[in-house]
């Protein structure tokens, strides 16, 4: 069974930064692709960034050059750095590993961001 513990969400103002955790525990963490998606309300779930086992990295355009995603294999750690936040950046942000037919995700956690 997986587990996820994710942290760091919250209220931002536009253009500033938010820093988000996640714990994931259940197998072997390294071998997996771990990844945050996103869902805002009325909208469909969107994948965000994701790093592969062997550290490559994908993003959504819509976050290229302001998220970065990183791997610590040794904690089981995931976090997604956001700078420069928008308004549409607005959503519950879900962990997500890799494994079976589609995945797995975490709970969410809320961010917000408004002036």
């Amino acid at each position: 069974q997986v587990q996820f513990v994710e942290s760091g969400g919250g209220l931002a103002q536009p253009g500033g930064s938010l820093r988000l955790s996640c714990a994931a525990s259940g197998g072997i963490f390294s071998i997996y692709a771990m990844g945050w998606y996103r869902q805002a309300p009325g909208k469909q779930r969107e994948l965000v960034a994701l790093v592969r086992s062997g550290g490559s990295t994908k993003y959504a355009d819509s976050v290229r050059g302001r998220f970065t995603i990183s791997r610590d294999n040794a904690k089981n750690l995931v976090t997604l750095q956001m700078n420069s936040l928008k308004p549409e950046d607005t959503a519950v942000y879900l962990c997500w590993r890799g494994g079976g037919s589609e995945g797995y995700w975490g709970q969410g956690t809320q961010v917000t961001v408004s002036s």
